[in-house]
């Protein structure tokens, strides 16, 4: 199905079970400890080898010798592989710097060697006896540092002028000037990198935790130098990725290669030190914002310029994005710059670009605000724009930002905070409220499914589409009942498994408007054929509880398939009206909090985010994508930070008792509104994504509430007791 015109009324819009909050099918399963994740398919997979990766101590160089034969030696030991012997290997296409390294070193703990054995154990003891001999390069691994000798990067977002910034800057009578910094930050998802892999012949199987199936296929293949219709890659649950799972990385790689030396099924899971510098990271940023803006509040210039790190063939962090679109202003101009620095690779975490972008720019419109002494919800709104500030011709399918502050100000009780800093006292608590705006752009990738309908009236969904904890399998069934008219329990859903047709994957909030749009796709397909199997006419034929009616003739489902399973595959195409349209979705963020007079110490108290993001397909578990990325926010804003060894290269605290994340229990209230929203222009689902809009905008508004709440502002991420306390109130 090629999707080229804007939607209009289709079998979704019934919304029986469409819209509707249903509890997660994968639900039961993972309370049970039943579903099986990449390191724990006993059953297909048995009697397997362990391998452990050894990682770079240094962070550039070379390797000059590796002496494996007291590890050799070691109790168990299979095998080792390293970059001597495991033969000629490509770089696949989403990767930065080789999974494995020799003789160059590119990064700190870029894997050196794969011991195996037969115990996990045993494979971890022999690791600490190999011994590697480097010759150490001097590396680059302060942001700061390099900014002067930043390059234009090679891909990514262009550089952008709109009018005369400049003139219009320096002309406009109420002017801001500030420079933000944000963190090198990690994925810390639950589930570590694991795979295990196993051979037949010369095909390749690898239970892997990825989120983008056909892309770590296509990346194994490569990489391998084997055909991709060789490589099998199944991945039905995965214990959160938040994009650090979107790309193949070394334990899968390493796990195929000890697997075909070894002639045995070779388990790697990553330990969680070797997942934060071998694997990918959200780079630093440093981003200076020019706001000018008349002394009624209309903003005549804005600019943001980017500063990131990466490998040389990285990628930037593309925090300008969202100031291209999101606020009015004639004059702009954007920038963005790429440090070439040694550090681990750099590449995409939840919502990439705009979430750090975010938590400059809402910081940057709350101190105009003040500058301006007008409240920070009416600048945002005054600033409102319909059309791409860039290219005015070109409307927004749908915008209701205003609609978010709005609701989010009435809800909150915005009108009871006080616009003075540092006035607000609960005991010992300085008590503060803060917003932001929340934005990210709609995606949509092309995605395929395979329907097949059996003799007892099951509709059974293939795709391998991946679930990271967000819903994906229910959403799909949901889906398919909607439009083939039947039960949700009617439907069982595959997911995963490089074997089916490829689907849009898991990552850039495309995933879930995109994988039911081709499930829809390919359903519309089997109402078809279903109808001509049935003798009737496809274009009147009604889908209702398991019945096709038709031209006065009522007929079960199954009676389709009663000589054998109807099955059908189809994908959606996207064609180009988003060129036409600008797509994107909206947030305001609202956030309450107290700080300890005395310690500095930050509480987040209640938190609001109100949404527009299309059709919500399941309300249930978009909310839970939603807070979840809130409770992220306040991660990102107070205490997310990967420490670089300026010296050595590395990041100092890779572990979860370092790098510390945030819980619930650190957030007493959260609560999460939708604005009833339609979007013919993204999909037959009428739908956008939301798990990323959830994060953008929730650091800064939890940045603005403590500068209400102590008047001490902050523009160095995160926000710890150290960078408030010498500026907090006198203590009385």
């Amino acid at each position: 199905m090629k999707f080229t015109t804007p939607a209009t009324t289709n079998p979704i819009d019934q919304l029986k079970v469409i819209g509707k909050a249903h509890d997660r099918i994968d639900g039961p399963l993972k309370v049970m400890g039943a579903a099986p994740y990449a390191y724990e398919h006993h059953a297909e997979a048995p009697h397997p080898a362990y391998g452990y990766v050894v990682g770079s101590s240094i962070a550039k160089g070379r390797i000059v010798s590796i002496h494996l034969n007291e590890a050799r030696r070691s109790p168990g030991v299979i095998h080792i592989v390293t970059a001597d012997n495991a033969g000629k290997l490509d770089k696949g296409n989403f990767n930065t710097a080789p999974l494995l390294a020799g003789p160059e070193v590119q990064h700190y703990h870029q894997a050196v060697a794969l011991v195996i054995a037969e115990t996990f154990e045993q494979a971890r003891a022999a690791a600490q006896l190999v011994r590697v001999n480097y010759a150490e390069a001097k590396g680059s691994f302060d942001l700061a540092a390099e900014k002067n000798n930043a390059i234009k990067p090679k891909t990514g977002e262009p550089d952008t002028k709109v009018g005369d910034f400049a003139g219009a800057y320096d002309m406009a009578p109420v002017k801001l000037d500030a420079t933000y910094t944000t963190p090198d930050q990690s994925h810390a998802m639950m589930e570590p990198h694991a795979s295990t892999a196993s051979w037949n012949g010369d095909k390749l199987t690898i239970w892997t935790s990825n989120q983008m199936i056909d892309w770590g296929r296509g990346d194994m293949a490569k990489t391998l130098r084997i055909p991709k219709e060789n490589v099998r890659l199944i991945s039905p649950y995965i214990g959160g990725g938040f994009g650090g799972k979107l790309f193949l990385r070394a334990e899968a790689m390493l796990a195929a290669i000890g697997a075909r030396q070894t002639k045995r099924t070779v388990k790697v899971a990553l330990t969680r030190p070797m997942i934060f510098n071998n694997t990918t990271h959200r780079p630093a940023t440093i981003q200076r914002i020019r706001i000018g803006a008349t002394r009624d509040g209309k903003i005549t210039a804005i600019g943001h310029e980017s500063w990131s790190g990466n490998l040389p063939e990285g990628s930037t962090e593309d925090a300008v994005l969202q100031t291209r679109l999101l606020y009015a202003g004639p004059n702009r101009m954007t920038t963005t710059r790429l440090a070439l620095l040694d550090l681990p690779e750099g590449n995409a975490m939840r919502a990439p670009g705009e979430a750090p972008g975010m938590m400059a720019l809402e910081i940057a419109m709350d101190e105009m605000a003040e500058k301006l002494n007008m409240d920070p919800v009416r600048f945002r709104i005054i600033n409102e724009t319909k059309v791409d500030p860039e290219k005015p011709d070109r409307a927004y399918s749908q915008r209701r930002l205003i609609d978010c502050l709005r609701k989010g100000a009435e809800q909150f009780n915005w009108n009871a905070r006080n616009p003075q800093p540092g006035q607000n006292r609960d005991g010992r608590w300085l008590v503060g409220m803060g917003v932001a705006a929340g934005f990210r752009n709609n995606l949509v990738m092309t995605s395929a499914a395979r329907v097949r309908l059996n003799s007892t009236g099951i509709i059974t969904v293939e795709t391998d589409m991946t679930d990271i904890g967000t819903g994906s399998y229910t959403i799909i069934a949901q889906t398919a009942a909607e439009t083939m008219g039947v039960p949700i329990e009617s439907v069982i859903v595959k997911l995963g498994d490089s074997s089916f047709p490829a689907s849009a994957g898991s990552g850039g909030q495309w995933g879930a408007n995109s994988s039911t749009a081709g499930v829809y796709a390919t359903c519309m397909k089997l109402r078809q054929a279903i109808a001509q199997k049935l003798g009737l006419d496809s274009a009147k034929a009604e889908f209702t509880n398991g019945m096709v009616r038709a031209d006065g003739r009522s007929l079960p489902l199954q009676l389709a398939a009663s000589s054998g399973d109807l099955v059908v595959e189809d994908k959606i195409e996207f064609g180009n009206l988003d060129k036409k349209y600008q797509q994107s979705t909206f947030a305001a963020h609202f956030v309450e909090v107290g700080v300890d007079i005395a310690t500095g110490e930050v509480r987040v108290r209640r938190m609001l985010a109100v949404c527009a993001a299309g059709r919500i397909l399941n309300p249930k578990a978009a909310r839970s994508q939603v807070i979840g990325a809130m409770t992220m926010g306040v991660g990102g804003a107070l205490m997310e930070e990967l420490v670089v060894d300026k010296r050595a290269g590395f990041f100092v605290n890779h572990d979860l008792a370092g790098y510390e994340v945030p819980v619930h229990a650190d957030i007493p209230h959260q609560e999460c509104i939708f604005i009833d929203e339609t979007d013919p222009i993204s999909s037959p689902m009428k739908a956008k994504g939301v798990g990323e809009l959830g994060l953008c905008g929730v650091s800064a508004a939890v940045a603005n509430a403590i500068y209400n709440a102590t008047g001490v502002r902050v523009r160095e991420y995160p926000i710890t007791l150290d960078k408030l306390l010498a500026k907090m109130p006198a203590y009385a």
